[in-house]
């Protein structure tokens, strides 16, 4: 399985001719309203935020009986449980969460007050799936430039050591763009790329976090999972943000929704809510 399966990715050669930017530009804001001026500078200097609680226990509830539903659609239809992607333009209760203000104010403590919210995936590893997420750098797969996308890591699952949380590697944005190489079917990679020997780079560290809390990370910072060994589901939905002067090639604008402030650059669509629920 691989990236292709989840969504329509551009070729190296079309993310080649965009010439992108794939710098860290690190967070400006000095006065956060959610996040404390510790948790900015974290972000800064290792590249992620971790363990914000979004949601109490009836919301994180109805968040995980919304996706069993989902998902037991997806399977019936032919799809597997790393299918459900750009959701938020097909499903409006996953435009109401990419839209949520409790999740936006999070990203704009780190993007500013101008949000564009574009990205929306499920990544559920099931009781024993046995597939890893290889180290890799999300700004790798995106046409984009510059490299100022957010991404959210909602928790539907608790997700833990046992149940193959996602891993971070610290202070990895700062390196660069890092040269990777395709994924083999002996990797057993949900993606479809991978970079060895990725903890030269810093320490790793497991981002746990209860059901309905989030983490933030950086389109730059290597991260990863293991395999689910557990008996137990994992399962998280991504929502990507990014700032409106982000130039999308392969038509991604038609993606970005506007969740906070204004898109002067008029570039970015602003799909409104689907109707399907």
């Amino acid at each position: 399985m691989n990236a292709t399966n989840f969504q329509i990715l551009p070729d190296q050669s079309q993310l080649d001719q965009m010439q992108r930017d794939l710098r860290f530009y690190p967070s400006s804001v000095t006065d956060p309203q959610v996040l404390s001026r510790e948790q900015v500078a974290q972000f800064n200097r290792d590249g992620y935020v971790s363990g914000l609680r979004v949601f109490d226990e009836p919301q994180t509830l109805r968040n995980r009986q919304y996706f069993d539903q989902l998902l037991a659609k997806v399977l019936a239809s032919g799809g597997d449980s790393y299918s459900i992607s750009t959701a938020h333009l097909k499903y409006g209760p996953v435009y109401d969460l990419i839209t949520n203000p409790r999740i936006v104010e999070c990203v704009a403590d780190i993007l500013g007050p101008n949000v564009i919210g574009w990205g929306s995936h499920f990544f559920c590893k099931m009781p024993r799936d046995g597939k890893s997420v290889a180290w890799h750098q999300d700004a790798s797969y995106w046409p984009l430039t510059p490299s100022k996308t957010v991404t959210v890591w909602l928790a539907i699952d608790d997700a833990d050591r046992q149940n193959a949380c996602m891993k971070f590697i610290a202070g990895s944005h700062h390196v660069g763009h890092l040269t990777y190489r395709p994924s083999s079917e002996a990797d057993h990679n949900v993606l479809n790329q991978s970079i060895d020997n990725a903890e030269q780079y810093g320490a790793v560290v497991y981002d746990e976090l209860r059901a309905g809390e989030l983490s933030l990370h950086s389109d730059l910072l290597l991260h990863g999972s293991e395999a689910n060994l557990s008996d137990r589901r994992r399962c998280g939905l991504t929502l990507r943000y990014c700032t409106p002067d982000v130039r999308a090639g392969a038509e991604w604008n038609k993606k970005g929704v506007v969740v906070r402030g204004t898109d002067p650059t008029g570039h970015w669509a602003n799909p409104p809510r689907p109707a399907l629920e």
